[in-house]
C-alpha cells in the first residue's frame, strides 16, 4: 500500500523595487535611494499588499525603502540582492557601449560571462534558486521586495526556462509577479482584474 503525503502550498510575491535615479538615466545602480515619486507610489498601493506568512527584501537601501513604503514589516535577505555588476556599478549603459562594446556584448549573450567582475546571470540564478526552494518547503504566504534582475531570474526558475531567456523578460517598477508551489514545482500565478 502506497502512503500519500500531504504537498505543501507556497506562494510567493515578488515586488520589484520602486523607480530610482539610476533606473531613469540608464545606469547601473548603486545603493541609490528611491525617487519621491516611487515612494508615493508604493504608498499608495500599500492597502493592496497581500497578506503575508513572511516578508524579506533585498538589504538595497531601494528595496528596503519600498518594503517600508509599502507598510511591511520585511526581514532583510542577501540571496535577493541585486546582481552584483562589479566595476560596473553606477556606469551609463550608453558609456559602456562606447567604452566595452565587446565585454557589454558577451555579458548580453552569455549567462556565463561577468566581465564587470562582478556576478553572471548564472551566479545570480545560483545565488536565488536555493532561497526559492527553502520557501516552497515552508509553505505559506511570502512577500519578497527584490529587484528586477532577481525576478527574472525567479520567474525563469518557476518555468524551467533556459537561462537565455532572462533578457526576453521586462520587469518595471513596482511590479509583482506571483508563483505558488506545491512543494514539488513551481507555477506562475495570473489572477484576475
Amino acid at each position: 500500500m502506497t502512503r500519500r503525503t500531504a504537498s505543501v502550498m507556497t506562494r510567493l510575491t515578488f515586488i520589484c523595487h520602486g523607480a530610482t535615479d539610476a533606473i531613469r538615466k540608464a545606469r547601473f545602480p548603486l545603493d541609490e535611494a528611491l525617487e519621491e515619486k516611487a515612494t508615493a507610489a508604493a504608498r499608495a498601493l500599500a492597502s493592496r499588499m497581500p497578506r503575508a506568512d513572511r516578508v524579506f527584501t533585498s538589504p538595497a537601501l531601494r528595496a528596503r525603502q519600498t518594503a517600508d513604503a509599502l507598510g511591511l514589516d520585511a526581514g532583510v535577505v542577501p540571496a535577493l540582492s541585486d546582481c552584483d555588476y562589479g566595476r560596473w556599478a553606477g556606469q551609463p549603459i550608453a558609456a559602456l557601449h562606447e567604452s566595452e562594446p565587446d565585454a557589454l556584448s558577451e555579458w548580453l549573450t552569455d549567462t556565463d560571462a561577468a566581465p564587470h567582475g562582478g556576478e553572471s546571470i548564472r551566479a545570480l540564478r545560483d545565488r536565488v534558486e536555493p532561497w526559492m526552494r527553502a520557501q516552497s518547503a515552508q509553505g505559506g504566504q511570502v512577500i519578497a521586495v527584490s529587484h528586477a534582475p532577481v525576478i527574472r531570474v525567479a520567474a525563469l526558475i518557476a518555468l524551467s526556462a533556459p537561462l537565455s531567456s532572462f533578457w526576453h523578460i521586462d520587469v518595471e517598477p513596482l511590479s509583482a509577479i506571483e508563483m505558488t508551489s506545491n512543494g514539488a514545482r513551481w507555477s506562475l500565478r495570473f489572477d484576475r482584474v
